[in-house]
């Protein structure tokens, strides 16, 4: 599988703080739970790389 490959599945992204000051991504799929936890610096490395990501969407759906 890869970035470019669709599936028919649905999930839910839950994104917040965590009371030990890490960004938590949850995901949840079905029956499968996945906490993810990331230190700040990290999370905002992330929020860089969905926005590239978002704007690289937004050229290409231009074309």
């Amino acid at each position: 599988m890869s970035i470019n490959t669709e599936r028919d599945l649905e999930a839910n992204l839950q994104i917040g703080p965590t009371d030990q000051g890490m960004v938590r991504l949850f995901i949840e799929a079905g029956d499968i739970e996945i906490p993810m936890d990331f230190e700040p610096e990290e999370a905002e490395e992330i929020a860089q790389e969905i926005m590239s990501a978002a704007q690289a969407a937004a050229r290409r759906a231009k074309r």
